[in-house]
Parts: C-alpha cells; sequence; structure tokens
C-alpha cells in the first residue's frame, strides 16, 4: 500500500524545547573515560564505532550532558559563544565549551582534550577518552551536521545549529587519532564599541571603522587563523544603517551579525556521489539577484575571489570580505595566488583589487590578544599590487 506524504507548514509544526534542569541537577563538567560513573551523560564505553555510531542518528537524550555546570548561568552561556539550546549538540564537549568565554576545543585523539577561552589552548584534564570513543564522537557530531564523515571522506567540515563549526579527520588522514576541532560562536557578536572597550581597536581606528562604515567603504580583512576576522566583520556590519539589505556567504555559516535585515547564503559540499555541490562563486552569482545592499563573503579561499572583485567593481558599495595572511604587506601576493586559481594574470587581480577595496584592515593575536595590527589601501607600485598606509 502506498502512503501518501502530506507537507506540513513549518509554522504549524510543534516546538520542542529542551527539558529544564532544576538547581538539584546541576554539576560540574563530568570527566569523560576512566573513572565515570555510567550513569554519567557519556562514556567511551557505551561509543564504539562498531555500534551504532555511525548510523547518522542524532545523540540521544540520555546520552546529552548536562549543561548547567557550577556557577554558570544564562550570562556565562552566552559568553561560551551560544545558546544552551545549541551547545547540546556537541553531546559530551557542551560542558567545556560552556565552561567560560570559550572560542574552540580540540581533540587529538586519545591524548586529550584542549580548550581556548581567548588566551591560548590549555588542556582539560577533567576529560580523557580513548581513540574508538572520540572517532565515535566524530561520526555523530558530523551527522548531526548533515554529512557522513569515514574512509573514503575522511575530513569534513559541518556547521551545528546558528554557526558552531565543526571540524573532523580521521586516520590515516590524521596520523595522530581522529582530530576534532570545534569552533563556537559569540552569541550575538560583539558591537564596535565593545571591541574598542577590550583594547583589539584603539580610539583613532574605531573612528576610522565607524567613517568607513558610514561612507559605505568596501573593506577586506585579513589576518592569520583565529586573530579575530570574523568578530570585527561582525562588529562592523552590526554598524550599517538599518534600512540596508545585508547578504552574507559563507563556506561554513559562521558570522552573527546584529542587524534587523540579514540573509545568508552557504555553501553545499558534494554528496558520496560527488554531486549536488554548490560553491562560493555560484552562491556570489546568486546573492547579486537579491538586491543587496552590502555583499559580503565569510571568506575568500579561491575562484570566488574573482566573482567578488567583479561584484566590487560593478557598483556594490559597502561590501567586504575577508583572507587568511601572514601581515599586511604579504596581502598582495595572497591575492594574487587565489587569483591564479581563477584564471586571473597578476596584472588583472591588482587592477581590479585597487578599485574594488577601499581599506585592508589586519589583525594579529599576540600573548592571546587579538587586536587591529593596522590599517591600509591598495595602490598600484610599477604595475603591481601594493599595500600602503591610510
Amino acid at each position: 500500500m502506498t502512503i501518501p506524504f502530506v507537507a506540513t507548514p513549518s509554522w504549524e509544526r510543534e516546538t520542542r524545547e529542551p527539558p529544564r534542569r532544576n538547581a538539584a541537577e546541576v554539576s560540574a563538567p563530568p570527566a569523560v573515560g576512566a573513572g565515570v560513573d555510567g550513569s554519567q551523560a557519556w562514556h567511551p564505553s557505551r561509543a564504539r564505532s562498531g555500534a551504532g555510531a555511525s548510523d547518522g542518528a542524532p545523540i540521544p537524550a540520555d546520552e546529552a550532558v548536562a549543561l548547567s555546570v557550577a556557577g554558570t548561568g544564562a550570562a556565562d552561556l552566552e559568553l561560551a559563544g551560544t545558546g544552551a539550546a545549541d551547545l547540546t549538540l556537541l553531546g559530551p564537549l557542551a560542558p567545556f565549551a560552556a565552561s567560560g568565554p570559550v572560542t574552540d576545543l580540540f581533540v587529538n585523539g586519545d591524548r586529550g582534550l584542549w580548550i581556548d577561552r581567548g588566551a591560548g589552548a590549555e588542556r582539560e584534564v577533567a576529560w580523557s577518552a580513548d581513540e574508538d570513543a572520540v572517532r565515535a564522537l566524530a561520526v555523530r557530531l558530523i551527522a548531526r551536521g548533515g554529512r557522513h564523515i569515514d574512509e573514503a571522506t575522511p575530513a569534513v567540515d559541518v556547521r551545528l545549529g546558528r554557526g558552531i563549526r565543526v571540524h573532523a579527520v580521521l586516520p590515516p588522514v590524521s596520523s595522530a587519532g581522529t582530530l576534532i576541532s570545534v569552533r563556537v560562536p559569540r552569541a550575538a557578536g560583539f558591537p564596535l564599541a565593545a571591541l574598542a572597550r577590550t583594547g583589539m581597536v584603539d580610539e583613532s581606528q574605531e573612528a576610522v571603522l565607524r567613517e568607513a562604515v558610514a561612507g559605505r567603504r568596501n573593506l577586506l580583512v585579513t589576518g592569520a587563523g583565529g586573530t579575530g576576522k570574523t568578530t570585527l566583520l561582525a562588529a562592523l556590519l552590526g554598524e550599517a544603517p538599518d534600512c540596508e539589505r545585508l547578504v552574507l556567504i559563507e563556506d561554513v555559516a559562521e558570522l552573527r551579525v546584529d542587524h534587523p535585515h540579514v540573509v545568508s547564503l552557504e555553501a553545499r559540499q558534494a554528496n558520496l556521489e560527488g554531486a549536488g555541490r554548490v560553491g562560493l562563486d555560484a552562491l556570489l552569482r546568486e546573492a547579486l539577484r537579491m538586491r543587496p545592499d552590502r555583499l559580503v563573503v565569510g571568506e575568500c579561499r579561491g575562484v570566488e575571489l574573482r566573482e567578488l572583485l567583479a561584484a566590487l567593481n560593478t557598483g556594490h558599495d559597502g561590501g567586504a570580505g575577508t583572507l587568511h595572511a601572514n601581515s599586511l604587506h604579504d596581502v598582495p601576493a595572497r591575492l594574487e595566488a587565489l587569483g591564479a586559481t581563477a584564471g586571473l594574470s597578476p596584472d588583472a587581480v591588482a587592477r581590479q583589487t585597487v578599485s574594488a577595496f577601499d581599506l585592508v584592515l589586519h589583525l594579529e593575536r599576540v600573548d592571546g590578544r587579538r587586536r587591529l595590527a593596522g590599517i591600509g589601501r591598495f595602490e598600484l607600485r610599477d604595475e603591481r599590487l601594493a599595500v600602503v598606509g591610510p
């Protein structure tokens, strides 16, 4: 017998909230491994890669770790990066993600867990798990993001909830066991004034940035990984007038912008058959049909640079993008390298970049502190791209 499919409108679907815990159930983050009571949320002996871990099923409720850790309230969860409902998606990593202003978590096979709370990664002594348990956890987290990880696809990147980014790598690609990297976003980002108070930008830089946003300057935010590119870009976009429409394009959605009119497009990787991929370059072309007032690319890594330069050179002011670079003066070489992957000559990259971007904002991380290290602008020098002071 054929059973007809009846679609239920999203607005009629039942909204389920996670069960609330009372004060008596509040506990400290559990250790994961030897010595953990069997009644705890998750235990390596209960999570083996061959025992249902690869079935893609969500982590059961009885395997969700208590988020209400000792002394952790709603404000602390906001500092930890996101709401409690999103943190539950991390399973046994959830209480560690909620233990302060956490930005990153790293599980390095059976060698332990490292947590970055803004001052560099530090080992978490309360965590222990063997390789089988870590692999099972990686499989479940990736499945929660709607993808599959195995020997045929040993490195996968997914988004959980509203912006938690999970990356996992399996052996033998990883020679030291299963690796899990988690980026925990801030719940609603930081306004530019808050970044100024923390010292990420100084008073003169804040004035330049506010003028750039108000003047609809096109901005390129650069820096190494973990320097705060996404944080600064989100703060700048939050300063845009409420009447403007912001279209964000990202490989994995991470930008959290405090603005009333934000729409986001997220790239899609190919399925197991190698079909269905939607890259940033394709999304950029689609975004141009959405009448953006500000067009933003979360990170330029390849051929999408050509599309972004073309868009910003055709009247799309107020746009922005981020780029990995070691220093302000290394940005031209980085752009030329990416341009080559898109079939652009160094001369074409130089001329289009000078016309497309008004300012380059370079971030650095020194002794665990993120700061805006320099502001520059592009110009042509002997027909080559260069960065000079503002």
